[in-house]
């Protein structure tokens, strides 16, 4: 996710595994890359903490909601927050947090996406991502 840019940051999630036999945790890496940042975490959940099926209800949402909604995994060491903006726009802003103890950072960076299909096109990416393993 993102435009290569002179001031772009580039969301890249990779590597699912399961680290437990017949166990549905699920843990891969989301990274955030640019000119100025590199940071990267492990992130945990239970089969994705439906991921995918909080984009999928954003783009179902087309025409919009009050407020921000708001999603996290099951550790928090991923979060993501989304508010519709008139013109017909998603703001997703993704949050990228150090592993529990330390806890010692935390990155946010925002993306915006066209509401309806761009935004189903996002979820289904996702899914096919969490579930390809």
């Amino acid at each position: 996710m993102g435009e290569p840019g002179p001031g772009s940051v580039q969301l890249l999630f990779e590597e699912t595994a399961r680290p437990y036999a017949d166990d549905p945790t699920l843990d891969f890496l989301v990274k955030a890359r640019g000119r100025w940042v590199s940071v990267e975490t492990l992130v945990r959940t239970w089969d994705g903490d439906g991921l995918d099926a909080f984009l999928s209800s954003l783009a179902e949402d087309f025409r919009g909601w009050e407020g921000a909604r708001t999603w996290r995994s099951l550790e928090r060491d991923l979060t993501l927050s989304a508010e519709h903006h008139t013109g017909g726009h998603v703001h997703l802003t993704w949050g990228i947090h150090d592993r529990p103890p330390s806890e010692a950072w935390h990155f946010e960076t925002t993306t915006v996406h066209a509401a309806g299909e761009d935004m189903r096109t996002l979820a289904d990416d996702i899914h096919t991502f969490l579930t390809a393993g």
